[in-house]
């Protein structure tokens, strides 16, 4: 039987989805398949239940193989562009051989993703920017946002998460483990913060205990660490009685823009994101507010080409509408403006490492799949595994292709007069 008679065959028992006849599939498989069709840079072979096709250079060192499954994918990508693509994802219309390798070929015809977003998938996207703008961090508003991902359970996160349940990147100086390169990230930033024994020190954003508990131990610092998950608060707090660290640590549950007092360093992991472009300045203002005036400030920050930055703010991309509600990526330079605006910090270093976070999300994602009966006794669904596999290839090959980054932004007080931080050999 040949494809087209078997795709005939499907779509007289059901493949076709109801709402849309023949006529009008064919016609929106075939704008999908003009857009693709632009493809310059890497390659994809196409097989639908229709026929099998091939876009861009095959040639190339980077090719995929992308099964479609249900015509419906057509359809969702059509309507809602990459939303629509990472939908039909989730719900298993397609498959492809290397997930990570296809972000990568998207990344590479970024003019491509982009017109994706256009035409009939423009108002899906607008209906998707009132959404989003209704998810605006406010202090209310920032307590659900950050419920709705990281209070998903402990237990989930300890499967593929380090030692250290660091949810950030590490430092990878070569081959070594996660727990190593995780290890080495806390230690590069205490070191860039020259922590003291006698340094207080002030936390914005605890993740799981892992910098705050590490820092204590290690520097014989106080540190006064906030987080507003209620599971990472629990656990947190056992973390810390069990290390005997009670009296090292002072865990809170406040919000970053209600703390008070006077720290000699401050330190904030990946945390920037959550906070959301309109209240980037509010979070600027505060880290400055909370140093002393010999201060440092030390923000690692997943960031963002700075040309794409404005682009970037006006969409609702598959982290914001799937992974995390209220988001947003930072570019250098805004938040560079910001600390000019609204504080007295100055910038004296800042290291870029995207390439470690690629490899960080590598790792997360080999145990998240060496643990997929744990995660699924866990009572997590299909699509829900679908879209966490998604959602780690999507990242990790963002960052190998550059397009998103992450950065360690040094900030000094003006009373500090420390020369540009160095890394030692």
């Amino acid at each position: 039987m040949s494809q087209a008679t078997q795709a005939e065959k499907e779509e007289n028992n059901g493949g076709e989805p109801a709402e849309l006849n023949r006529g009008m599939m064919r016609i929106i498989r075939q704008q999908v398949k003009n857009t693709l069709a632009g493809i310059t840079q890497g390659g994809i072979i196409i097989a639908d239940p229709i026929e099998t096709y091939a876009c861009g250079d095959q040639q190339t060192d980077l090719s995929v193989v992308l099964t479609i499954r249900d015509l419906d994918f057509y359809r969702l990508v059509a309507l809602e562009g990459s939303n629509g693509a990472a939908q039909a994802y989730i719900d298993g219309k397609w498959e492809v051989d290397d997930l990570t390798g296809l972000v990568r070929i998207l990344v590479r015809n970024i003019e491509l993703l982009d017109a994706m977003e256009g035409g009939l998938a423009w108002l899906k996207n607008s209906i998707l920017k009132v959404w989003h703008y209704f998810n605006k961090n406010s202090v209310g508003g920032s307590k659900d946002n950050i419920s709705a991902h990281y209070d998903l359970g402990n237990d989930f996160f300890k499967l593929f998460l380090d030692q250290h349940m660091m949810y950030s990147s590490a430092i990878f100086k070569g081959d070594e483990s996660l727990e190593e390169a995780s290890e080495y990230k806390l230690k590069t930033i205490c070191e860039k913060l020259s922590l003291q024994q006698t340094d207080k020190v002030i936390e914005v954003g605890t993740g799981w205990g892992g910098m705050a508990i590490y820092a204590a131990k290690n520097y014989g610092c106080h540190v006064t660490t906030t987080t507003i998950s209620e599971q990472q608060y629990q656990y947190t707090k056992q973390r810390i009685a069990e290390e005997g660290l009670s009296d090292k640590i002072t865990l809170l549950k406040q919000d970053y823009r209600e703390l008070k007092g006077q720290y000699d360093k401050l330190v904030s992991i990946e945390m920037i994101e959550a906070v959301g472009h309109h209240y980037l300045d509010t979070y600027i203002e505060q880290c400055s507010k909370l140093l002393k005036t010999d201060g440092l400030a030390l923000i690692q920050a997943i960031t963002i080409e700075d040309r794409r930055y404005k682009q970037a703010l006006k969409s609702v991309d598959f982290i914001k509408r799937y992974i995390f509600p209220g988001s947003f990526i930072p570019c250098v330079s805004a938040v560079v403006s910001s600390a000019a605006k609204v504080s007295d910090l100055r910038l004296i270093n800042l290291e870029d490492f995207g390439e470690s976070y690629a490899k960080t999300l590598n790792h997360w994602k080999a145990r998240f799949n060496q643990n997929l009966d744990k995660v699924k006794e866990q009572g997590y669904s299909e699509e829900f595994i679908r879209m966490w596999l998604f959602y780690f290839s999507y990242c990790e090959g963002g960052f190998i292709e550059k397009s998103i980054s992450d950065t360690h932004l040094l900030f000094a007080k003006p009373l500090n007069k420390r020369k540009q931080w160095l890394a030692q050999q």
